[in-house]
């Protein structure tokens, strides 16, 4: 079966993209090196195509109390021309999805989910659709590009009279003229930096992905894969489905308890987190830092000192920023306590690590 592409595919070679399979897509993984793209991030400027990830429209005059229903945050505290960070669960408690909710009126909302995930989500939605609601898969005629970064704002700035730099944290402008091209522009991120979410249509990405390296150019703004989008996100703690999310690790278990509104009312799912709560966890999501030379990486099983199994790391690499070797692991909670000694398996070798504070990264207050 032939892979996926985004509407900016063509133009991946002539920035020097290395492509490799992402979840039934061709992505690039890198362009000039994920060290120094992580670098630019963090540093700079980065400018990604996530145009893989999916949206989804849901309208109609029951559309808010739907979404109320099926996602784990309260959507009633949305104003419009906000975003919020939200779960999809399994009545037993599991993850169907995380994802953004944009509020654009009282009865016009856009999911935004995981591109591994679309086929799954809608169907999962269109299960539960309940009253006057109407639901799109729009992921087909939508682009997304990412502009990240400590220069992201100045960059955006000199490409549009819009007021973006006024916008606060999961805000958007929904009609927002770029360089000539319309856009939904929002500040979420997930990178752990300042930047920004520009959706368009398909038909505009590859004229937009070239006006804004054009412009951003003095900046030091660089084109960004996948694996320094992973390093980025996995340093500020920003969960990735499939890792630190899925159908058997609830929110609670992955540190997302703030995401989850159990005095909101009834949504698919609250039961059995509300259940979880009373009886205490009996797993956590951590950070560990290797002691011995070894870097953890996903699935490495994590012992208890006395060499019993006592859960696996979900995500771990060498932090670019910090150079630690550093992972996110899902513990038994008796481990799940900052100092904690614990063994990870590496090449067959029980090597010591502790239980360290999360995130690895935050972002320095302007």
């Amino acid at each position: 079966m032939s892979l996926k592409q985004t509407p900016l595919y063509a133009v991946y070679a002539g920035y020097g993209a290395k492509t490799i399979d992402f979840g039934g897509w061709d992505l690039p993984v890198q362009f000039g090196g994920i060290q120094s793209e992580h670098e630019a991030v963090r540093q700079r400027a980065g400018l990604f195509d996530v145009s893989h990830m999916g949206e989804f429209w849901v309208t109609g005059a029951d559309a808010e109390s739907f979404l109320q229903r099926v996602t784990t945050n309260d959507l009633t505290r949305l104003e419009t021309n906000q975003a919020q960070y939200s779960l999809l669960c399994y009545p037993s408690g599991g993850v169907v999805d995380d994802l953004l909710v944009y509020k654009l009126a009282a009865d016009r909302f856009m999911l935004v989910v995981n591109a591994s995930n679309i086929d799954k989500d809608f169907a999962w939605l269109k299960e539960h659709v309940q009253g006057d609601v109407t639901l799109a898969n729009a992921s087909e005629e939508t682009a997304l590009l990412a502009l990240q970064g400590p220069q992201a704002v100045h960059i955006l700035s000199g490409l549009t009279d819009a007021p973006v730099a006024e916008l606060k944290g999961f805000r958007f402008l929904p009609d927002v003229t770029v360089g000539g091209v319309q856009a939904l522009v929002s500040r979420t991120g997930y990178t752990g930096e300042d930047g920004f979410e520009l959706y368009v249509n398909a038909g505009e990405a590859v004229k937009l992905w070239e006006l804004l390296l054009e412009a951003g150019r003095p900046q030091g703004l660089e084109p960004i894969g996948l694996g320094a989008r992973d390093t980025l996100r996995f340093e500020a703690r920003l969960p990735l489905y499939g890792q630190e999310l899925s159908a058997d690790i609830s929110p609670l278990e992955a540190g997302l308890g703030i995401f989850v509104k159990l005095d909101k009312g009834d949504f698919i799912g609250r039961e059995a987190l509300a259940e979880q709560k009373a009886q205490g966890l009996p797993r956590r999501s951590v950070g560990i830092e290797m002691i011995d030379r070894g870097i953890p990486r996903s699935h490495y099983p994590v012992y208890s000192p006395d060499g019993r199994k006592i859960g696996e790391v979900t995500t771990g690499t060498q932090s670019p920023t910090y150079k630690r070797n550093v992972g996110l692991a899902l513990l038994e909670s008796a481990f799940a306590v900052n100092d904690t000694e614990v063994l990870v398996e590496i090449r067959g070798k029980k090597l010591l690590a502790k239980v360290v504070p999360t995130p690895f990264h935050k972002r320095p207050k302007n």
